[in-house]
């Protein structure tokens, strides 16, 4: 862990990271890249010590309310969180100031700042992101080694459920050769529907690899899966794009179960309505 000092905390899109890097150890993680510059180790986590101070005086300075999005390049609760507690900081600003959030983790950590979302829910919107890879928990301990289970995962969403606040499920990566099978999908998505997701995200059966990313997600597969790897190159080179052959077989299952269980699965209609704020009606806005 080492401290910087940020110029900003957050993005055009009202979007915001407290960390940099990652402790969760997902052999695919995007955030590897190297197009994302980053100067350190990945698992030496970059600590912005004034997001709080940053956030508090982006909040201030909003002439109205918005959501506020994060967790989309470091996990927010990442083992680090428990220690430092930043983004229960953070969210405790969110509810003062009565901004809403859309917050993406892999982690049950999130279960800790329940009271503050239902908070932040009772006035505005808060909608917790939940990504979901495989049913299989041997699979999940070994392409997810540091993150909570997928069932503890879907645990959460079934507290959020209790709890009154929407839930959007990441329903990605699905790695060629390991996870793209019917049975795991099914799995997943039969969670989904028990759990009461509003929407599941997806872009295509499928996981994305470029330089850094892949060639840590490549070393991980000969040490846990030797010989995957060879099978990897032999089958997709160096794309980008690297979509199971199942794609289309899983992507109609995808598409059906939700559509017959009242799923959005339209990405663009979950995007607008992770952006969009809602004011409840019994409620005067602080602005």
């Amino acid at each position: 862990m080492h401290f910087v000092t940020a110029k900003g905390i957050l993005s055009s899109h009202n979007g915001m990271n407290l960390y940099r890097g990652c402790q969760h150890g997902c052999i695919y993680c995007d955030a590897r890249s190297d197009c994302y510059q980053m100067d350190h180790a990945f698992e030496d986590i970059e600590v912005k010590e004034n997001a709080l101070m940053l956030l508090e005086r982006a909040l201030k300075a909003k002439r109205k309310p918005c959501m506020i999005g994060f967790g989309a390049m470091s996990d927010p609760y990442i083992p680090l969180e428990r220690e430092l507690c930043m983004t229960g900081k953070a969210l405790e600003l969110i509810d003062r100031y009565g901004f809403g959030v859309a917050i993406q983790t892999k982690s049950a950590g999130i279960l800790r700042d329940m009271d503050l979302l239902k908070s932040i829910h009772s006035r505005t919107k808060a909608v917790v992101q939940i990504t979901l890879t495989t049913f299989d928990e041997g699979l999940c301990r070994l392409i997810e080694p540091n993150v909570s289970t997928t069932a503890q995962r879907i645990a959460v969403l079934r507290e959020f459920q209790k709890a009154g606040i929407p839930t959007v499920v990441w329903l990605c990566p699905i790695l060629p050769f390991l996870n793209d099978t019917p049975e795991n999908l099914r799995g997943i998505l039969d969670a989904c529907i028990e759990t009461g997701v509003k929407g599941i995200l997806n872009f295509g059966m499928g996981v994305t690899l470029r330089s850094g990313d892949r060639e840590y997600f490549y070393a991980q597969l000969d040490r846990k899966f030797p010989g995957l790897k060879d099978r990897y190159i032999r089958t997709y080179g160096n794309a980008y794009e690297v979509l199971s052959p199942r794609n289309r077989e899983l992507m109609k299952l995808f598409h059906d179960t939700c559509e017959a269980n009242g799923i959005w699965h339209d990405n663009s209609q979950i995007f607008r309505y992770l952006a969009q704020f809602e004011e409840k009606s019994n409620q005067m806005s602080l602005f």
